[in-house]
C-alpha cells in the first residue's frame, strides 16, 4: 500500500489513477451517502478520512476544526501516530489562514511550516458555505527533497469529491454549537438551569436504574449583592466569571457544574454518595473564601459560599424532590450565618 517511493514519487506514479477513482460516480454516491449518514461533525470526519484513505494511500489522514474556544483541534483521524503531531497542526494552520492547498516533501525543511516533524503533506482546506471550516491534511513518511507535484486534475478532483463533505460538515458543526450555548450560560460559560434539569433528571434515572448514589450541590455566593452596589453590575458579571471558574476547577471531570441563576451554582455528582459529596463541597467552600475576585481591576474583594448538599436515596427518590432538598440544605446555611455546608437529612 505505501511501497518504497517517497511520497512525492507516489503521487507522481499513480496520479493519473488516483484522478480516475476520485471522478467515479461510484466514489462521489459512496462519499455522499456517507457524510449524510450522521449529524455528528466526528462521525462525518471520520467517514471522510476513510475514503480518502483509501483513495490515495499516505500514513496518515486527519481533519483538524475550528472548536468552540476558537482554537485548532482534532476532528479525527486515521493512522496519526506522534512523530506527525508538529507537522499536522503546522499544515493545518497554515491551509486555515490561508485558504489553499498545501503540499510539502519534508515539513522539516519547509520554511512555511517550520516544525520538527519529518512528513510529506497533502492538506486541503474543506470549505463550507462562507468560509474554511476545516482542513484535511495527509501525511506520509516518504520523505524528500523533491516537492509533490498536485496536478490541476487531482486538485479539482479532491474539491469535487469533498465538497459535499464539507457542506455537511459546516451544517453538524453549526448544528453542534447551537445546541451548545442552547444549555450553556450565556455569562458564565457553565451549563444552564435548563441542561442542568435535563440532565439530573437522565442522572436520576440512571441511579435508580442501576442502584447508585446520586449528589447534588447547590451554592450561593454569600455577599455577592454588595459587589454590584458598591462597583455596578459590569464587576458583578466578571465576580461571577471568576466564580464559575473556581467552581468548574474544584470539581471533578464526572461532575456537572451549571449557574442555575443570579449567584447560585449547582453540580450534579454522579456515583457519588454523602460522605464524597461534602468532600466536594468543602473543597469549593475553601476555594472560594481564599479567591481574591476582580483581582485584575485592582480590587481584593473575597466572598464566601453557603453550600446545601443532598443525595438519592438517602433523601430523595426523583429529581424535584433531590433538587428541594439541596435548596433548602442551602438556605439552612444561610440562616445560620452563611459560609458553611449543610447535608440534607431524611424526614421521611
Amino acid at each position: 500500500m505505501y511501497d518504497d517511493l517517497p511520497f512525492a514519487s507516489r503521487l507522481k506514479t499513480h496520479q493519473r489513477s488516483w484522478v480516475a477513482r476520485l471522478n467515479s460516480r461510484e466514489t462521489l454516491v459512496t462519499m455522499v451517502q456517507a457524510v449524510n449518514g450522521s449529524i455528528e461533525p466526528e462521525q462525518i470526519g471520520q467517514a471522510v478520512v476513510e475514503r480518502v484513505a483509501a483513495l490515495i494511500p499516505a500514513h496518515c489522514w486527519a481533519i483538524v476544526a475550528i472548536d468552540e474556544q476558537e482554537q485548532l483541534a482534532m476532528l479525527c483521524e486515521t493512522g496519526l501516530s506522534p512523530e506527525f503531531g508538529p507537522a499536522l497542526y503546522a499544515a493545518a494552520e497554515f491551509v486555515m489562514r490561508h485558504e489553499e492547498l498545501l503540499v510539502s516533501g519534508d515539513a522539516r525543511k519547509d520554511s512555511r511550516l517550520a516544525t520538527p516533524g519529518p512528513a510529506a503533506v497533502l492538506a486541503l482546506p474543506l470549505r463550507g458555505r462562507e468560509h474554511t471550516i476545516a482542513v484535511l491534511v495527509g501525511l506520509d513518511r516518504g520523505v524528500s527533497t523533491q516537492m509533490p507535484a498536485v496536478g490541476a486534475p487531482l486538485e479539482r478532483a479532491l474539491r469535487a469529491l469533498l465538497a459535499p463533505a464539507a457542506y455537511a460538515l459546516d451544517t453538524a458543526l453549526l448544528l453542534k454549537r447551537t445546541e451548545a450555548l442552547s444549555v450553556t450560560d450565556d455569562l458564565t460559560r457553565l451549563y444552564n438551569a435548563r441542561y442542568l434539569n435535563t440532565a439530573l433528571r437522565r442522572e436520576t434515572r440512571l441511579a435508580t436504574r442501576n442502584s447508585r448514589p446520586l449528589s447534588l450541590l447547590f451554592i450561593d455566593l454569600d455577599g455577592f449583592k454588595s459587589i454590584n452596589d458598591s462597583h455596578g453590575h459590569l464587576a458583578g458579571s466578571r465576580a461571577l466569571v471568576e466564580a464559575g471558574a473556581v467552581i468548574r476547577g474544584s470539581a471533578r471531570e464526572t461532575d456537572i457544574v451549571a449557574r442555575f441563576g443570579g449567584d447560585e451554582f449547582a453540580l450534579i455528582l454522579p456515583d457519588t454518595g454523602s460522605p464524597g459529596a461534602r468532600a466536594v463541597a468543602e473543597r469549593i467552600r475553601e476555594r472560594i473564601a481564599r479567591h481574591s475576585f476582580l483581582a485584575g481591576d485592582g480590587l481584593d474583594i473575597h466572598l464566601t459560599a453557603s453550600v446545601g448538599v443532598a443525595t438519592l436515596p438517602d433523601v430523595a427518590i426523583a429529581a424535584d424532590e433531590l433538587v428541594q432538598a439541596a435548596d433548602a440544605a442551602m438556605y439552612r446555611v444561610k440562616d445560620r450565618g452563611k459560609n458553611g455546608i449543610q447535608v440534607a437529612v431524611s424526614d421521611r
